[in-house]
């Protein structure tokens, strides 16, 4: 067992991370920038150390920093969490080459699923549908209208590096293409570093369904099924829940063969530790893969209330080398989970973001009902960073229970002094769309423009 491991990140992530090294009697290393130094992941962690100023590019992000205060503290390995460095394939073997294990897939599965573009190619090669766009990266404007002009109106442009719903623009005619392009590209560049788009076919209104898998390396790679991330704003996900009421209610035979080629993706990478294959599926049961995302994803604690596995645990034993224990026969998910991401926005205000202190906070509790956050009363939410206060999950033994339960908490979930986004989850939970689990990406448009009615 590792003895000491060093948590690059923030936030709710970082105090998860926390917790379940904790149950497994790892010490732990918090870093932290400036903005942070009262952030609730400094207060749990055994050792904490500040890396730099608020900016994510001089604290977070430095590698350099974060291998000095591995370094320091004398830690065996680091666990990234989710965005950040936790898809840097250099990061990986930075760490490698300080005899630092890197709690994520090695850079060997990360350079095979480089980017979105690359994963795209791979999934080609396996049989696996994509939707029409692109090869490759569109270096010009010039390649960006004939590849629009030969997959037809509306595409999406898509930053092949990060997630989260930056760098991506729809287009539906040449004028906005080229605005797209260039604002998509800009975007790319701040926020990841890498500037390169990728073009593909828009769907409207589609279901967003993503795989969950486990490999360890050694060609063992199981799912632990599906989640369905259809409730979005601005192609961010706002609502999670398992298992999917479009598989469940009407194709029931897309679990098996989502989940094979999620698999599939997994052994042509030679893919170890979590990771998330993430489809789009029409109404008529047709799937395409979109990308896989290579670390822990915002809503991995829905995929652990029904299948009984602990993800983060799961990372840190891969990484240290433990074959998977369980085989695809021995995953069993049970009973409904939802998760409601709790931002600090204000949803009928184009979700404007609401930085400040936190004056009262109660977080519900009860059977079923979880919530993993980092903040407090008195908590400032720096305007540096996302928007997220915390993450209310809530379980059932069917997907009514679940949401009766989702309603409940949420009427318990008290927070003042910011706006959140508590009113419109509240909404959602009582929608009759929603509840009867007909619903596709443009639910919320759906649901925000019925209320301006």
């Amino acid at each position: 067992m590792f003895e000491k491991i060093l948590v690059a990140n923030r936030g709710e992530i970082a105090v998860r991370i926390i917790r379940t090294c904790k149950e497994l009697g790892i010490r732990t290393v918090a870093v932290y920038s400036e903005a942070d130094v009262n952030s609730m992941h400094v207060q749990m962690a055994d050792e904490a150390i500040c890396i730099g100023p608020a900016c994510s590019s001089e604290s977070y992000m430095r590698i350099d920093r974060l291998i000095s205060a591995a370094e320091i503290t004398d830690v065996d390995a680091i666990h990234p969490g989710y965005g950040f460095l936790s898809e840097d394939a250099h990061f990986a073997d930075v760490c490698e080459s300080c005899n630092i294990r890197f709690i994520g897939p090695n850079s060997r599965a990360m350079n095979a699923l480089q980017d979105k573009a690359t994963s795209r190619e791979l999934a080609k090669k396996a049989g696996i549908p994509v939707p029409p766009g692109s090869d490759g990266v569109v270096e010009t404007e010039t390649d960006a209208l004939a590849t629009a002009k030969k997959i037809g109106y509306p595409v999406l442009l898509k930053a092949v590096a990060g997630g989260g719903g930056r760098g991506m623009r729809i287009a539906h005619n040449d004028i906005s293409l080229m605005k797209g392009y260039h604002t998509a590209r800009s975007e790319a560049e701040k926020a990841f570093g890498n500037s390169g788009v990728y073009i593909e076919k828009y769907f409207e209104n589609p279901h967003h369904i993503e795989f969950q898998i486990l490999g360890d390396g050694r060609g063992n790679i199981i799912h632990l099924g599906e989640r369905d991330c259809s409730i979005q704003r601005r192609h961010q996900k706002l609502v999670e829940e398992t298992p999917s009421p479009l598989i469940d209610h009407k194709h029931k035979d897309l679990r098996r063969k989502m989940g094979k080629a999620a698999c599939r993706i997994g052994e042509l990478s030679q893919y170890n530790n979590a990771g998330t294959v993430e489809f789009i599926v029409d109404d008529q049961g047709a799937f395409y893969f979109l990308e896989v995302n290579k670390r822990i994803q915002v809503e991995h604690p829905i995929t652990e209330e029904v299948t009984g596995v602990d993800l983060i645990r799961m990372q840190i034993l891969i990484a240290m080398g433990e074959q998977l224990k369980m085989s695809q026969s021995d995953v069993h998910p049970r009973g409904h989970a939802i998760q409601c991401r709790i931002n600090a926005e204000n949803p009928y205000d184009d979700f404007r973001p609401s930085p400040g202190r936190i004056e009262m906070y109660y977080a519900p509790g009860g059977h079923g009902v979880r919530v993993d956050s980092h903040v407090y009363a008195g908590y400032v939410i720096p305007p540096t960073y996302d928007s997220m206060i915390g993450k209310l999950i809530a379980y059932g033994k069917d997907r009514r229970e679940a949401i009766d339960r989702m309603s409940r908490a949420l009427n318990e979930y008290l927070i003042t002094g910011v706006k959140t986004t508590i009113p419109l989850d509240q909404n959602i939970m009582l929608d009759p769309d929603f509840r009867r689990g007909v619903y596709s990406t443009g639910f919320i448009e759906q649901l925000l423009r019925r209320g301006n009615q």
